[in-house]
């Protein structure tokens, strides 16, 4: 399994590390031998030295060999991952489509992924993406939808009030989107919750709590950096309800840790979001997806759930239920371990 460097490191947590490292736990648990390597630079668009780092670890790989290809590092690098196909037998994994940025990024993903054994995805919606973007086989690319682990129920604070968003502050995720929903809640209790890197894209990280102070919500708003294990549990666990306020998202791997601890989301309809936060067994939402980009949209559902007690209890309900039908890891790795049988064969 070729994956970025640092799939392991705390201060790095991200959802496809979380899924790489599981699904290689899972694969070894089943009986499968796995070797993981990993490719230093600044994945998807590296410096030339992680080509030439990515070709010597991939030369390395015997004969016959499949290879699973973390796409953040393969989507780029049909130099170097096309000629390779024909001797190994690989498949990639993508997290996220790079296709989409130009026609040049396009051609790049399409050439390593028509010379894969096989695609998985974490989603259905980067199926359907996929298979709009290239010609590819229908029945060679395939869903593995993320697991979740078993938690603690979040019990809930009085106010309804603890906001809680669990992503790296960079644009992508709309943090200054939810920022501009809360500047017009002031008249509500509330305090958010902010988890996540504030390195990857320090400028817009800066920017934000800039205007956190200049707003004077600076006591109303933490930054919490990056957490993992038992500090992230307890974060959750304070919360009334998850903000996923993104710009994209291929799944949203934090929906379901959420829902996992009973918490409803308030989320932006992209991506795979919807498929994440699914529906409880009467059909019900645990939650309320809105439009994408709107700060308006937004801050009518955190109002709503701020001042509607029978919207809280109905959403809590169906969260509660909904827990029961999310997927484990150990599913998930039993769907990547039937690819990888198939491109064994």
């Amino acid at each position: 399994m070729v994956v970025p460097e640092g799939v392991a490191d705390p201060a790095r947590p991200s959802g496809g590390n979380t899924f790489d490292r599981r699904v290689c736990g899972g694969l070894a648990a089943a009986g499968w031998t796995v070797h993981l390597h990993e490719v230093r630079g600044s994945w998807p668009q590296p410096e030339a030295e992680a080509y030439d780092r990515l070709a010597r670890t991939v030369s390395q790989i015997p004969d016959g060999s499949v290879a699973v290809l973390d796409g953040l590092v393969a989507s780029t690098a049909a130099d170097v991952l096309v000629p390779e196909a024909r001797r190994l037998r690989p498949v990639v994994l993508v997290h996220m489509p790079l296709g989409t940025a130009d026609e040049a990024a396009r051609a790049r993903e399409g050439a390593v992924l028509s010379a894969a054994r096989s695609v998985v995805t974490t989603s259905a919606w980067t199926r359907r993406a996929l298979l709009k973007l290239y010609a590819l086989p229908r029945d060679h690319v395939h869903v593995a939808e993320p697991g979740v682990d078993a938690a603690d129920l979040a019990p809930g604070t009085p106010t309804a009030g603890s906001l809680l968003s669990v992503a790296a502050v960079v644009p992508g995720k709309g943090h200054d989107l939810l920022l501009d929903a809360l500047a017009m809640l002031g008249d509500r209790p509330w305090h958010w919750r902010c988890v996540g890197s504030l390195e990857r894209d320090a400028a817009f990280a800066d920017a934000l709590r800039r205007r956190v102070l200049e707003s004077g919500m600076d006591g109303r708003v933490t930054f919490g950096g990056p957490q993992t294990g038992a500090e992230l549990a307890s974060s959750y666990g304070a919360a009334d309800v998850l903000v996923l306020p993104s710009r994209a998202e291929t799944y949203g791997m934090v929906v379901t840790e959420a829902l996992a601890r009973g918490l409803p989301v308030i989320a932006a309809d992209v991506g795979g979001v919807s498929e994440a936060l699914g529906h409880a067994p009467d059909g019900s939402r645990p939650g309320l997806l809105v439009r994408p980009d709107d700060p308006a949209a937004l801050h009518d559902a955190l109002r709503a759930w701020l001042e509607n007690g029978r919207l809280r209890r109905r959403l809590r309900a169906a969260a509660r239920e909904r827990r029961a039908s999310l997927s484990r890891w150990s599913a998930t790795s039993s769907v990547v371990a039937g690819v990888l049988a198939g491109a064994a064969r």
